[in-house]
């Protein structure tokens, strides 16, 4: 159980107890009890992470949303309107606690001072007032966008933690061969044919695959700890980080990149919120602004799913040639199995052939990685997160 959750409940428990209620342990969370099932909620609070439940936590534990959606209160049911007559109701306030000046008095200049930074308060609340554009909807959108670019960012830092530990299964393949040829180089110079400075080198090399493999280690760890804590986890929780799914290569050829920039303007929350400001506009300077904002967010947008498509092709085309590469790489492996079998090859060539074959499991793997990496960010784009800016 996750720990800032358990020490919660027992608080909150202690005093449900005081007062003759039990809560459920799902309170702690954002949503009722009723917005999922007993088995949902269970994989919710597990001390597992699947990928497919990033959402989920990010809906229900991230810091952020929830502060948001406490914010969103407070403009809930609101226009332009009656978010700028807000601002009113405070420069109102400010004007009417400004004291009398009186210009004889012996901290006359003190309160000048004050009366007249006060004033300047009260005046940029009337000019927010008068310009604002913000109610409801934009809020809301904002919001729905922050949420939804923090799944964006976990998923991200998810696929991270998975290619860096493929990188670092690389790397210990790495100090191994160092190792090994710094053996065979010793052996070497033990029968003089080979230097004292081809032995150094070699250890050297040694050194180097050690020092990348507790950099990789360090960066993994901060990975890991980054994306746990978003998700509503503690530093130093134990979490067991599922693997990831593979990519859907025929949702990858059955994109139509026409279709989906129409779905990317419709849906993209940065158009929304500068189509409703622009609407909620009074000035005739904010409507030149926001139409302008408008004409070249649309653009932009179309751009930028265009290059995340363009991407998403790229990976596809790397992930088939890695698979293709680990498919001849088997073929290889299989080939060095029946040489040493019969006693055919040497064993450092079968341990070159091992290594070969490991790497192309890596790379594989990590084109996979990649390949998901970009569909997620051509999805998301379509889905309305692509920049207008």
């Amino acid at each position: 159980m996750r720990k800032f959750r358990y020490r919660a409940a027992l608080w909150a428990v202690g005093m449900a107890l005081l007062a003759g209620t039990v809560f459920p342990m799902c309170a702690f969370a954002d949503s009722p009890p009723f917005a999922y099932t007993e088995e949902e909620w269970a994989s919710i609070r597990d001390d597992t992470l699947e990928f497919g439940e990033i959402d989920e936590l990010i809906h229900e534990y991230n810091s952020t949303v929830k502060q948001n959606n406490i914010d969103y209160k407070d403009y809930q049911g609101k226009d332009r309107d009656d978010v700028a007559q807000e601002y009113y109701d405070s420069a109102d306030e400010i004007y009417g606690n400004l004291p009398e000046l009186d210009s004889d008095s012996e901290g006359y200049a003190s309160a000048l001072s004050s009366y007249i930074s006060s004033e300047q308060q009260a005046d940029n609340m009337v000019e927010r007032g008068d310009n604002n554009v913000d109610d409801e909807d934009t809020v809301r959108w904002g919001y729905t966008k922050t949420e939804k670019s923090l799944v964006n960012q976990a998923q991200s830092l998810m696929i991270s933690y998975w290619s860096s530990t493929a990188n670092l299964e690389s790397l210990n393949r790495a100090l191994e061969q160092a190792k090994q040829n710094e053996q065979t180089v010793s052996a070497k110079v033990a029968a003089g044919t080979a230097t004292q400075t081809e032995l150094l080198n070699a250890s050297e090399a040694v050194l180097t695959a050690q020092s990348s493999i507790t950099s990789a280690q360090s960066s993994l760890n901060e990975t890991r700890d980054s994306l746990i804590r978003m998700l509503g986890w503690n530093y130093g929780d134990e979490v067991e980080i599922k693997e990831l799914p593979e990519p859907d290569l025929d949702a990858v050829q059955t994109v139509n990149l026409e279709e989906d920039l129409n779905k990317a303007l419709e849906n993209n929350y940065d158009l929304k919120i500068l189509k409703k400001k622009l609407q909620n506009s009074r000035s005739s300077t904010n409507e030149e602004t926001y139409t302008e904002q408008v004409k070249s967010g649309e653009q932009t947008i179309k751009s930028n799913v265009t290059s995340a498509y363009q991407s998403l092709l790229l990976a596809k085309n790397k992930y088939e040639q890695a698979v293709n590469q680990l498919a001849l790489s088997e073929q290889q492996m299989q080939t060095a199995e029946r040489k040493k079998a019969a006693g055919t090859i040497s064993a450092n060539s079968y341990q070159e052939q091992v290594y070969s074959y490991e790497d192309a499991k890596t790379a594989k793997q990590t084109a996979a990685y990649s390949l998901l990496s970009a569909q997620l960010a051509y999805e998301w784009a379509v889905n309305g997160l692509a920049s207008a800016s």
